[in-house]
């Protein structure tokens, strides 16, 4: 189950791994779409299925962490799921608008900092990784720019495009393209480590503020309670089909850097981004 619409970097890995699992397993594994919340409709049904490991979740940063500070929620991430394996990062990109006039992250500081209230950064919408990366930058740099939601990335890069806003922290799948027809000037990754596809783009971290990092993370979860011996094969058979050479090959090609993980630590990590997030809402408002 995935908590948004098909053709985003979530469905391809879920649809990725459930055909490797069908025919490993000689079981038909369905790719079950259920959009909206914020991605919590997907999750709810996730943690109110049995726990027998047939219902799987496949969901990131916003529905598994950040929604935690932001909505009453219908569950608790910590105590309805049963961690499976941190499955991989898509890396977000800083880019402006050429019309604005800075060549590095130091620049676009100062800038913000000489015209307070005046940049415009789009999102995919609010909760997400890129607008919790906008609001990271605020706190970071000490900066006011103000976020723009969109209902999606698409509509955010158009405008984007279009010049009218001056930046977004976009997926790198979504703004590669425009960087590399020179529509859009890259500024930094997200990341708190360079991306293989951009290379000489330093991180963010790197070019000026210390400590920033925003991961637009994935990984699998199922019901509380499902077997630990359950658990594990879920988690060993995955793990095994994300080391697979054609597997890892048509992910990068998408912005998907594969990470693995033991359940135990997926579970640690997502209960550290939880308390992370947290104190990002509560300092932004």
């Amino acid at each position: 189950i995935l908590g948004f619409a098909p053709g985003g970097s979530t469905d391809l890995v879920a649809r990725v791994v459930a055909q490797k699992m069908a025919d490993a397993w000689g079981q038909q594994v369905v790719v079950d779409n259920r959009p909206g919340a914020n991605g919590m409709i997907g999750a709810e049904l996730v943690a109110k299925a049995n726990p027998d490991g047939y219902s799987l979740l496949l969901s990131s940063i916003g529905p598994m962490a950040i929604n935690a500070s932001l909505y009453k929620m219908p569950y608790d991430i910590v105590a309805d799921f049963a961690p499976v394996t941190y499955t991989g990062n898509v890396t977000n990109l800083l880019v402006v608008h050429p019309s604005v006039p800075v060549v590095n992250v130091k620049d676009l500081i100062a800038l913000a900092r000489a015209q307070p209230g005046k940049l415009t950064f789009g999102s995919s919408g609010t909760g997400g990784a890129p607008h919790m990366a906008v609001e990271l930058f605020r706190i970071l740099a000490k900066v006011n720019v103000v976020h723009v939601p969109y209902k999606g990335g698409g509509p955010a890069m158009a405008d984007l495009v279009g010049g009218q806003i001056s930046g977004s922290f976009a997926s790198m799948p979504s703004s590669i393209p425009f960087v590399r027809a020179g529509k859009l000037r890259a500024l930094a990754v997200t990341a708190p480590k360079r991306s293989p596809a951009e290379p000489q783009v330093p991180t963010i971290s790197e070019a000026g503020i210390p400590g920033f990092s925003v991961l637009d993370w994935q990984g699998l979860f199922t019901t509380a309670k499902t077997p630990a011996a359950v658990v594990n094969k879920l988690n060993s058979e995955v793990v095994r089909i994300l080391k697979l050479p054609d597997v890892v090959e048509r992910l990068a090609t998408a912005g998907v850097e594969i990470q693995t993980s033991t359940p135990k630590e997926w579970g640690d990590f997502v209960a550290s981004e939880i308390a992370k997030w947290a104190k990002v809402v509560k300092e932004s408002g």
